[in-house]
């Protein structure tokens, strides 16, 4: 349950961190902005739940660490339901929060970050350049989860590669999709946006999915022998802890 509840909190920061950033000050800190708020909740996280639960806060990265051997399948249910309802939380606070001036909120014509192609797409971007660059920015996201807790990485590093790689992502993918990578992150605000969200909520599921499967399939080829789990790549040394136990 320890390594669930991690997952929900987790999720919950990088939702309300990266959307509230769009949503409360969007306007105000550009694409740019957002896209670093995303990348250091994310960063943030791994230093904070990773050695208790991996900090995959990511239905996608959990399957991606799945595939690959590096996480077990009987945990797999847990964490998808804790990130689910910790994005859907997040989306809810967030709302809160949103419509606590005196001209309220209205999440369906706002937009509330929700994820979307077509006239929906911040950049007017169709169904297939939407579906190929979720598709393409998952696998970097998974690509380097992957690399950056191998065997033979740096420790205690993880989450610098990470975080900034969801900079990347995000810097990439605004314009076209509002960027997910991240079914979690997707779920939380389409449920209160409603109609044409949870009309195209298909894509920001699928795609993750399928950019994680060959990010797996892809590291699979480069991979060091043996392998560890995300979350003891991400844990102090046993030195380390006896160090700090004293």
């Amino acid at each position: 349950m320890k390594r669930y509840l991690a997952e929900l909190i987790g999720t919950f920061v990088l939702v309300f961190g990266g959307c509230g950033a769009a949503v409360l000050a969007g306007d105000k800190i550009g694409f740019a902005g957002v896209a670093f708020a995303f990348g250091f909740s994310l960063l943030a996280m791994v230093y904070a739940i990773g050695p208790v639960s991996g900090c995959h806060i990511n239905p996608a990265v959990t399957l991606g660490l799945l595939l690959s051997g590096k996480f077990e399948a009987k945990y797999a249910p847990g964490y998808i339901v804790a990130q689910i309802a910790g994005g859907i939380i997040a989306a809810g606070v967030l709302l809160i929060v949103a419509g606590g001036t005196t001209a309220g909120y209205d999440p369906s014509a706002a937009g509330f970050a929700a994820n979307g192609y077509g006239a929906h797409s911040p950049g007017g971007y169709n169904l297939i350049a939407a579906f190929v660059a979720e598709v393409v920015l998952t696998f970097f996201l998974v690509f380097t989860v992957l690399g950056s807790t191998d065997i033979k990485a740096p420790v205690g590093f993880a989450g610098i590669p990470i975080g900034i790689v969801l900079v990347l992502i995000h810097l990439v993918g605004i314009p076209v999709t509002n960027t997910s990578v991240n079914p979690a992150r997707s779920i939380g605000p389409a449920l209160f946006v409603g109609g044409w969200a949870l009309g195209q909520l298909w894509l920001f599921i699928i795609a993750p999915l399928i950019g994680a499967a060959i990010a797996s399939a892809i590291y699979a080829m480069v991979r060091s022998e043996p392998m560890i789990t995300a979350r003891v790549a991400e844990a102090a040394l046993p030195s380390e802890q006896i160090e700090r136990a004293r």
